[in-house]
């Protein structure tokens, strides 16, 4: 395995997962004259940030933590409030870009470092400690976090609609 599979392989299995899980809520939303705006909206907890935060993140911590591992940067996510319609559209650019990534590219970024700003705090990461303590745990929670919020509005998902395509072989 190397860098680019690990990075780009599950952010594009997961993304697409994602993607397709959208598009089952915003058909289950019209099927059942839900109003997507009270989704994106929803959260699981009150405590919790909103689901319009999580669909964010899934783009944040994939093509925005390369992004910061191309710049030797990483900071919490700036993203306007945009609407149902524009989660999906983030979505679908975030997953055309990784694909368009060059693998040699990505790989190199295996030998480098970055600098997680947070506020006034300044926490150092190779960019493979970052990708695998923080990047995609992170990618994975606010994937599983979007995916409960669906589900929780009776979005008729299932573990398989989670996990997207299988690698094979």
């Amino acid at each position: 395995m190397n860098f680019y599979d690990v990075s780009v392989g599950s952010y594009v299995q997961i993304g697409e997962a994602i993607a397709a899980v959208l598009d089952k809520g915003a058909t289950h939303a019209q099927e059942n004259g839900i109003d997507l705006a009270e989704v994106v909206d929803a959260r699981l907890s009150d405590d919790m940030n909103d689901f319009h935060f999580q669909v964010v993140c899934v783009t944040h911590h994939s093509l925005g933590a390369l992004r910061g591992m191309q710049a030797g940067e990483f900071s919490p996510p700036d993203y306007p409030q945009t609407d149902y319609a524009g989660l999906q559209a983030m979505t679908q650019e975030t997953l055309a870009a990784l694909k368009a990534m060059n693998a040699d590219e990505v790989n190199a970024l295996a030998d480098q470092r970055l600098v997680f700003k947070l506020g006034g705090n300044e926490i150092p990461f190779t960019n493979p400690n970052f990708l695998l303590s923080f990047s995609l745990p992170n990618f994975y929670f606010h994937a599983t976090t979007a995916y409960d919020i669906l589900r929780a509005r009776g979005v008729p998902l299932g573990k398989r609609d989670f996990l997207g395509a299988l690698k094979m072989g």
